[in-house]
């Protein structure tokens, strides 16, 4: 099957004609990885607190990103997971940003092992190790534990919807929101939009090579549910949960599938469906009126989790 282009909005279709679809392979990795890090600019606003953290843990050296507006005491804090198809991507996010300084908020975000050098579960332990060393040092980091929220977007959301599960199944730490963005969470994209070949930007292709990188092999449905959520037979007792995606994304089916199993087990999910969206327009094209009712529906959902929510 292939995407008729005319569904998609128009003020996102200048981009489709200066940067093709990527074109993910473990033989073009590399040049993929250039190509991504040359196109990153990220603004660091006035008045932003950066500070870079080494988290030591048995199997690594972590380095967490932290991001806040003020040292004010008792943040709500979001640990903030970094899209890039588990191959790719930067800690160093634009969004992550945005948040602590919009929100007066702290955001750790953690710069986790990627594939194929460290496949599953490397990238999910570092995650779920920044997510412990949060809650056990929310004094020294100023931030309230009752508050801590987990998100990201593409497979960054995959590996929050993961965290949820693991977290769900080991310690337990009472999380108050996870925040997904068209999270990539189903290896065998077996649905109607996961059929799509030529979605722009991320495409079926490479969505399926970058899961064969982060599998390192083809596990099919036996794949975990801690790297692939829509594997998971139980989504009981998770945190309530944002899901959004773009009615043109890959992976639209599979998350509006997740979001609804989330609702049958009694989990409270809001549940955004933004047309003529392909994968990660509001980022590349921010000031499309679309972009504008994604990214504001994305950070009122946040803030009304972490900031209202406890008013």
């Amino acid at each position: 099957m292939e995407l008729d282009y005319n569904r998609i909005d128009p003020e996102l279709l200048p981009l489709l004609d200066v940067f093709p679809p990527l074109e993910v392979s473990r033989e073009g990795l590399s040049e993929v990885r250039e190509v991504i890090a040359q196109s990153r600019d990220v603004v660091k606003p006035d008045g932003l607190i950066e500070e870079v953290r080494s988290l030591i843990t048995k199997d690594a050296e972590v380095p967490l990103y932290v991001y806040r507006k003020s040292h004010r005491a008792n943040q709500p804090a979001l640990l903030w997971i970094h899209g890039g198809g588990y191959v790719m991507g930067s800690p160093e996010d634009q969004r992550a940003i945005d948040f602590a300084v919009e929100g007066d908020i702290t955001v750790v975000s953690v710069d986790y092992r990627l594939a194929p050098e460290h496949p599953f579960p490397a990238g999910l332990n570092d995650c779920y190790e920044a997510l412990r060393w949060m809650i056990d040092n929310a004094e020294e980091l100023g931030i309230d534990p009752s508050r801590v929220a987990i998100g990201g977007a593409s497979a960054g959301g995959g590996l929050a919807a993961g965290l949820a599960l693991k977290n769900r199944a080991e310690a337990n730490h009472p999380l108050c929101f996870q925040l997904l963005l068209y999270p990539m969470i189903d290896n065998l994209h077996d649905t109607e939009s996961g059929q799509i070949t030529n979605h722009p930007i991320w495409t079926r292709a490479s969505s399926f090579n970058a899961w064969e990188m982060y599998f390192n092999g083809e596990p099919g449905a036996d794949g975990s549910p801690y790297a692939a959520a829509s594997r998971a037979d139980d989504l009981s007792g998770l945190p309530p949960a944002y899901i959004c995606v773009g009615v043109e994304d890959l992976f639209r089916d599979e998350d509006i599938d997740y979001a609804k199993r989330l609702m049958a087990a009694a989990v409270p999910c809001e549940l955004a469906i933004f047309p003529g969206v392909y994968h990660a327009a509001e980022v590349f094209l921010p000031h499309a009126v679309i972009s504008r009712r994604m990214n504001h529906s994305i950070t009122r959902a946040l803030f009304d989790a972490l900031i209202e929510g406890s008013s």
